[in-house]
This record gives structure tokens, C-alpha cells and sequence, in this order.
């Protein structure tokens, strides 16, 4: 479609939205074709996901216009039923099954009348075969596995009969290598079929791959847009972050001791058996493994959020209890778990009580919480993160999803842990705040009084971070590496369970 003048789809003319303390977007105007596949970046708080909801008719703007097929949205609001809009988060019905909900709600995918669940479960196979979930329709949605989770969403949007515009927030947070192969060619066949997609992700290669063209935005204001052919990943990071940032930078601490604060032997527990495995001090612990591996269960069952069935861990050379995570948390052993909203926030809780909680013990005295020690406590946290908040009392709920991210890793690092373990931290974060948490894992490593378990899908980061990696597939531990002198091909064979020997993979 270069050089031919097409009309948007969807137009969003000088949108302004404010909220109590913040400009969340200022004057931002965006166009968005039949038939290609535009793509949204921004760091966090950048104003993405208030720029989403109001395309998608959830929140009005302070000014400007926001325009489906020519028509003004907003005095016809069933244009917005031309938007299907897919959230970071998963959203689905857990009780009910598969094909119900591919197809709710049914009247907008072409389901009417008395429905027949045979029929329903009938309809639901060739597009659970497009996305290749390989699944039963007659599956509740909450048994199976949160990739499929992630892919049965998408694929609910697109059933839409009269959905003519994709949004997409971070689609593939949650999904494994096929996952999002397979997700990317159902977006360029929808691409072909003339629909407008538009593609909101940090990271920046599936930008890069997948979009026709990209907008950026920071602090509310569009800073940049481009054919995405004329850009590379300096331009993107550049005009996201304001600065230039070098993504080949390492940042491994440099005072790792022989001596052992972390011991796990012969640990057994949900999907895993027989881990072992020692952490030194001063050192950052990399785990590898592809999503299913058990790497996430593994380490909650050290923590104790989780059940062991054997074995033992020793924090300092003592007998950790198992069991109990109130106890490691007071032993010096803290985990911060992925999945943010479901297990990292209080979500009505504000941002001060949120990043306080796991020090309050520290900041009590004769049984009264110092609120002077509290909030300058906080007030760091929220400096040392770049945490945007309007106030240390907003809500964490009306955060965007990156910055709930950075006041759980606050709130973690406050405690100032033995050992700290983070499970993919970088989740949902962009380029630069990635960068800057690099750099204050490996100060804080290097300052003494913490080591780290870095549990992460991102090869490229534990490579940059990690003083070594151990490799998980299976549910057991099969490979360490040293990144200073072991290639990506070693490490991502490792992972699938196979082994490379003089440049010949076998099968394990």
C-alpha cells in the first residue's frame, strides 16, 4: 500500500487525557490503515495503555476526536464494536469451557439462537487448529496451560464477526517460541485478509519482524513515528528512552566469593525431582528453561510458597524449614513470583503500603510505625525506580503494568535480602528501565549483602547478567554454563533437552 492514499480505519486527531497529578497524553494523534500492522512502544507510563482505552471507547478524552470508518466514535459508540481488544493480562471465563469462551460473548462472533454445545465444541475446532491449541473445546479454560490461555484470548478476538481493528497488548508475554511463531502467522493472515492491527509490545525484535510501521510515545507526547523499514533498534530506544542505550552491555558482578550462602540438595516438589544446586556469595544465579520447565515451581517450593516432597535447602549453612514464607522471608531469603497482579500486588493497597509491607518490621518502634522512616524509605524506592506516580498514596491498581512491576522489585529490594530470587522481573518492563534494573541488580550483588537467583525466558539477559546459568527441561536440572565461554547454541540445546557434541545434537 506505499504510495497509495488510504483511508484510516481508525483515527485518534489531538487526544489530551489528564488525571489527578499526571498528563497522561498530550495532543497525541495516530492513524491507523486497513491492512497493516502498526506498531505502539513507549516506557513505561509513557501513556500506551491510556491511548488504548480510550481508541477502544473505555475512557473518554479530555480533548480531541477519535474517528472509526470517517465517523466521529464517541457520538456512535457501536463503532468501538469494531475494535477487538486483547490485554496484557488474561481475562477469560476459568469455569467455562474452551469453545465457550472462543465465542463469547455470541452474539458478537456469529453464534445466535439456542445454542447446542456439541455444536459450539464442533465450531471451535478449526480455530483451535488455526492457533494450533491443542486442546479439547470441552476443556474448562482454567486446566489448561496459561500459553494456551494466552493464545485461546487472542483467538476470541479475531471469532469477532464485525472486528475490523486488532489491538493487541503485549500478546506474547506468556506464550513459548511455537506459541509465537504461530501467533505471528495468524497476524499476517489476518494483515492479508485487510485487517488493521495494532501491536503493542517492549520488545523490540517482534517490532521490528512483524510491524509495517511504529509509533512512540513518551511521557504522554507521540515523540516519534516511522515506516518501520527506515528505523533500527538504536532509533526505537533512542526516541523511547530519550538517551542511547547499548543492549550489549554486561552486567555480571564482578565480587563473586567461593563461600555458599544458598544450598538446595535433592529437592523434590510439584513437576520437579531431585534439584540441586549452590549459590555463592555475591553471585547472580541464572535459570534457563522453556516455559513448563519447572523452573517458576522449583524455586516458590525453596521459598516455601509451595510444597516440597524431599530434600533439603540451607541458607547459611543452616536447615532452611520448608513450608514457610513468612519464615524465609525473616531468614533472608525473598522471592519475587512473575505473575505481578495475581500474586505481587494490593491492588487497592497505595503505592507506600505497597512497597512498605515487607518492612515493617524494621520500621516499628515500641510496637508504632514510624511514618517519617516509612515514607523516606518509599520516597527511595520510588526515585531509585523512576516509579511515575502522581503521589506515594495513588492506588497501585491505576499504575500502568510496568510500573506495578517496579514497586513489587522496590518493594523486594527494600528488604535488602540474603538472597533474592526474581522470577522474569523484566516482564511487561521496556528497554530502558530493563537496562537501569541490570545495573542495580549487579550494585546490589556487588555491595555484599545480597545474591540473586535470576529466573528469566530471555537468553540474551541472563547472558548479560548472570555469572552462570543452569538449565532446566523436564522438571530437572540439565546443563550449567559459564556465559564468559559457553554459546547461545549450547545453552538454548540444553533447554530443549538435547545436548551439542562436536557440533552434533543429541537427543538426551
Amino acid at each position: 500500500m506505499d504510495g497509495v492514499c488510504v483511508v484510516p480505519v481508525l483515527e485518534a486527531t489531538g487526544i489530551t487525557k489528564a488525571f489527578p497529578g499526571v498528563v497522561a497524553l498530550d495532543d497525541v494523534s495516530v492513524a491507523f490503515e486497513p491492512g497493516r500492522i502498526h506498531g505502539i512502544v513507549g516506557e513505561n507510563g509513557a501513556g500506551k495503555s491510556t491511548l488504548v482505552k480510550i481508541l477502544d471507547g473505555v475512557l473518554r478524552p479530555d480533548k480531541g476526536t477519535v474517528r472509526i470508518e470517517g465517523e466521529d466514535a464517541f457520538t456512535h459508540p457501536r463503532l468501538f464494536e469494531k475494535i477487538s481488544y486483547v490485554p496484557q493480562e488474561l481475562l477469560l471465563f476459568r469455569h467455562m469451557t474452551v469453545a465457550e469462551n472462543l465465542f463469547m460473548p455470541f452474539w458478537t462472533s456469529g453464534v445466535h439462537g439456542l445454542i447446542r454445545q456439541q455444536r459450539l465444541f464442533a465450531e471451535a475446532l478449526p480455530w483451535l487448529d488455526l492457533f494450533q491449541i491443542d486442546v479439547a473445546p470441552s476443556r474448562l479454560a482454567g486446566d489448561i496451560s496459561v500459553s494456551n490461555q494466552q493464545l485461546l484470548q487472542i483467538a476470541r478476538a479475531t471469532v469477532k464477526e464485525q472486528g475490523r481493528i486488532l489491538v493487541l497488548d503485549e500478546p506474547t508475554t506468556s506464550l513459548t517460541a511455537k506459541g509465537i511463531s504461530r501467533l505471528f502467522e495468524v497476524i499476517r493472515q489476518l494483515k492479508s485478509q485487510g485487517r488493521s492491527i495494532i501491536f503493542i509490545s517492549h520488545k523490540l525484535d517482534e517490532i521490528s519482524d512483524l510491524c509495517d510501521e511504529v509509533t512512540v510515545l513518551r511521557n504522554g507526547v507521540k515523540v516519534g513515528y516511522s515506516r518501520m523499514g527506515d528505523v533500527d533498534h538504536r532509533w526505537l530506544i533512542r526516541h523511547m528512552s530519550g538517551r542511547d542505550i547499548d543492549e550489549g552491555h554486561v552486567f555480571r558482578p564482578r565480587t563473586q566469593e567461593q563461600s555458599i550462602v544458598l544450598e538446595v540438595e535433592g529437592l523434590s516438589g510439584q513437576g520437579f525431582a531431585d534439584i540441586s544446586f549452590l549459590l555463592h556469595r555475591g553471585e547472580i544465579l541464572g535459570f534457563a528453561g522453556l516455559v513448563g520447565a519447572g523452573r517458576s515451581e522449583i524455586m516458590q517450593t525453596v521459598f516455601g510458597r509451595l510444597p516440597a516432597k524431599g530434600g533439603r535447602v540451607l541458607l547459611d549453612g543452616k536447615p532452611l524449614k520448608l513450608g514457610n514464607p513468612r519464615l524465609s522471608i525473616r531468614e533472608g531469603l525473598v522471592y519475587l513470583p512473575e505473575e505481578r497482579r495475581q500474586q505481587g500486588i494490593l491492588p487497592l493497597l497505595s503505592v507506600r503500603h505497597n512497597i512498605s509491607i515487607s518492612t515493617l518490621r524494621q520500621l516499628t518502634t515500641g510496637g508504632v510505625i514510624s511514618a517519617r522512616r516509612e515514607s523516606a524509605l518509599v520516597q527511595k524506592m520510588v526515585d531509585t525506580f523512576d516509579i511515575r506516580t502522581p503521589s506515594l498514596e495513588r492506588p497501585i491498581m491505576f499504575l500502568s503494568g510496568g510500573n506495578q512491576q517496579k514497586v513489587v522489585i522496590g518493594r523486594a529490594m527494600a528488604c535488602v535480602p540474603k538472597v533474592l530470587i526474581l522470577d522474569e522481573p523484566t516482564k511487561g518492563i521496556d528497554v530502558g528501565t530493563k537496562t537501569d534494573l541490570y545495573g542495580l541488580m549487579r550494585d546490589l550483588v556487588e555491595g555484599g549483602e545480597t545474591s540473586m537467583i535470576f529466573i528469566s525466558s530471555d537468553l540474551d539477559e541472563l547472558l548479560r547478567c548472570a555469572n552462570r546459568v543452569i538449565t532446566v527441561y523436564g522438571g530437572r536440572i540439565v546443563g550449567e554454563f559459564n556465559p564468559e565461554v559457553s554459546g547461545k547454541t549450547e545453552i538454548i540445546a540444553s533447554m530443549i533437552g538435547e545436548t551439542v557434541s562436536g557440533g552434533v545434537e543429541i537427543l538426551q
